[in-house]
């Protein structure tokens, strides 16, 4: 199953999923370690705040997304690709995936103040 991180630097999970640029995609085998994953990095243009679905994107096939934060526009625009997102407010991408993998419980979200923007942008969002 392919995961994907949204995250800040490659570092820190990201706390706006529709607006992170670098990803770390995971390609997880049942009964595997965690593989190292891949880094993408995206243009402006393919960023889910803006990307407007015509054509291939570079996170296409991934079935399983975690972030800090995501509006409702972007939940329903990844679900609409195949792709079920999780919010935790665990900060290292990695300690995030092993913990999805055991089974365990992710960390709660933390606030974030720029989804009461985005809960007003989605209102009006074609997604």
């Amino acid at each position: 199953m392919r995961i994907a991180v949204a995250t800040h630097d490659f570092e820190q999970v990201s706390g706006h999923a529709g607006k992170a640029r670098e990803w770390l995609v995971y390609d997880c085998q049942p009964g595997a370690p965690l593989p190292v994953p891949q880094r993408v990095s995206l243009e402006k243009s393919q960023l889910f705040h803006y990307f407007d679905d015509v054509g291939p994107h570079p996170l296409d096939g991934v079935k399983l997304i975690v972030a800090g934060s995501a509006g409702d526009g972007f939940l329903r625009h990844m679900g609409k690709r195949g792709a079920e997102v999780l919010l935790t407010g665990e900060s290292d991408p990695q300690v995030a995936l092993q913990k999805l993998i055991a089974g365990e419980a992710l960390a709660d979200t933390r606030f974030d103040p720029t989804r009461a923007l985005c809960a007003l942008r989605d209102l009006f969002s074609r997604h």
